[in-house]
């Protein structure tokens, strides 16, 4: 069985044998005929809520939130429909602010942004990289959920029209993305972020794929947006391809609602029994661009690997682990997986990035990790208390030849946009 496996710009090809191999692949969904005028409608026509004309009007000063370069939004289609509404609505240009809402990411570089939005977009509104660790970008505006100080980007909360725009699949411990994301931990500051990603949080069991009922991370997450507000917020759900599908706008609760049920569809699908091996990815690039985003395609693979059996992530990394922020700092820190882990639960404040780390070492606590990578040494991975893959092949037949003539191996060949989960009745999380 030949798989071509999501990696990097170009993909990568794996031959295995197809008496054990099982490939779970998100259900596809062909991109709308029109994907430009599917986006146009659906600000037209919200899901709940008035259309983005009837809520702008000449005066008012706007921020936009999109995501950040590490994920796959079609800001080339999206921005610029949402610019078209206000400027038929009398906003002028000028009073239009981009807000690229990095989290604690760094900022993208002009480049990267040019990539992002076209030069188009770049030359008729300001685009600016949210900063979560600028003290003089942020204004604090209470505290919501279970308590949690929230500071936020200060031209988002100075902005008579607020208006949130991203893509919607599952997340690995928020539920899902987009929606309310956008706002926190998106354009939050570093201490709002810490609190929303601290060890507990991280820990509890419906902190997790698909759940948002009970996920104490949605909970404040959502706590946070719509008491500081959110005036219309605009979704899509992609295929595989990230051609959209589906696109919903319109209140936040009810858009976001309707773009998760559909992306649930798309992208969770059942599988009877575990693997003992799981070969997985990041989706290719953007996503797989370093090792910290890849923890996704880990979790992904977690769900349904053996105790004690091998997950396989095959990710380009082109951006290393990376070298910005504490991801490499907290891996290195620890003797082993294990160590780290309780290191993580047991002290009494958030590091930047000890979620990642946080989850990896959980998931090494059920099972190993082997990475393929053209982007890290072999020594960086151990480093990373992850085993070198350079031949993927041969460490997945050689894991199945130790695991027994019985052994089993599973394929998710699109990484984190495919969630399996075990379920004999076929009952989604």
């Amino acid at each position: 069985m030949r798989i071509r496996l999501a990696f990097g710009d170009s993909g990568l090809l794996i031959d295995l044998p197809d008496e054990c191999t099982t490939v779970v692949e998100p259900r596809y969904v062909a991109a709308a005929a029109d994907q430009d005028a599917q986006v146009r409608t659906a600000l037209r026509a919200p899901v709940t809520g008035r259309p983005l004309r009837e809520l702008a009007g000449r005066g008012q000063r706007v921020a936009i939130s999109v995501c950040d370069g590490t994920r796959p939004q079609p800001r080339r289609l999206m921005v610029p429909a949402v610019l078209d509404e206000l400027e038929q609505a009398g906003v002028r240009p000028e009073d239009i602010v981009v807000l690229v809402a990095t989290g604690t990411h760094r900022g993208n570089n002009p480049g990267e942004l040019e990539a992002m939005f076209g030069t188009a977009v770049l030359d008729r509104v300001r685009v600016v990289n949210h900063d979560a660790r600028d003290d003089a970008s942020l204004t604090y505006v209470g505290r919501y959920g279970d308590a949690v100080p929230v500071w936020l980007n200060r031209a988002w909360v100075e902005a008579d029209l607020r208006v949130t725009t991203g893509f919607v699949e599952p997340h690995f411990f928020a539920g899902f993305s987009g929606g309310p994301k956008m706002v926190a931990p998106g354009l939050a500051g570093l201490d709002t972020v810490l609190t929303l990603h601290d060890a507990k949080r991280i820990a509890h069991p419906r902190a997790t794929w698909g759940v948002l009922d009970g996920n104490p991370i949605h909970e404040d997450v959502r706590a946070i947006a719509t008491a500081t507000g959110v005036d219309f917020a605009f979704d899509v759900v992609l295929n595989r391809d990230q051609d959209i599908v589906r696109a919903f706008a319109g209140d936040l609760s009810g858009m976001h609602a309707a773009a998760c049920a559909a992306a649930r569809e798309v992208a969770m699908r059942p599988v009877p029994a575990p693997f003992d091996v799981v070969v997985t990815t990041n989706s290719g690039y953007p996503l797989d661009q370093n090792l910290y985003q890849c923890v996704k395609g880990m979790s992904a693979a977690a769900q349904i690997v053996k105790p004690g059996g091998l997950i396989v992530c095959a990710a380009e990394c082109r951006d290393g682990l990376p070298d910005h922020g504490s991801y490499r700092d907290i891996l290195t820190a620890g003797r082993s997986p294990a160590e780290i882990l309780e290191r993580i639960l047991h002290q009494d404040h958030t590091i930047p990035d000890q979620w990642q780390a946080q989850i990896q070492a959980k998931i090494q606590a059920h099972a190993r990790i082997a990475v393929h990578t053209s982007g890290l040494s072999d020594a960086e991975l151990r480093g990373a208390h992850l085993e070198p893959a350079p031949d993927l092949a041969a460490t997945v037949l050689e894991e199945l030849r130790a695991s027994g003539p019985a052994a089993t191996v599973c394929v998710l060949p699109e990484g984190p946009q495919t969630i399996p989960y075990l379920s004999v009745a076929g009952e989604m999380p």
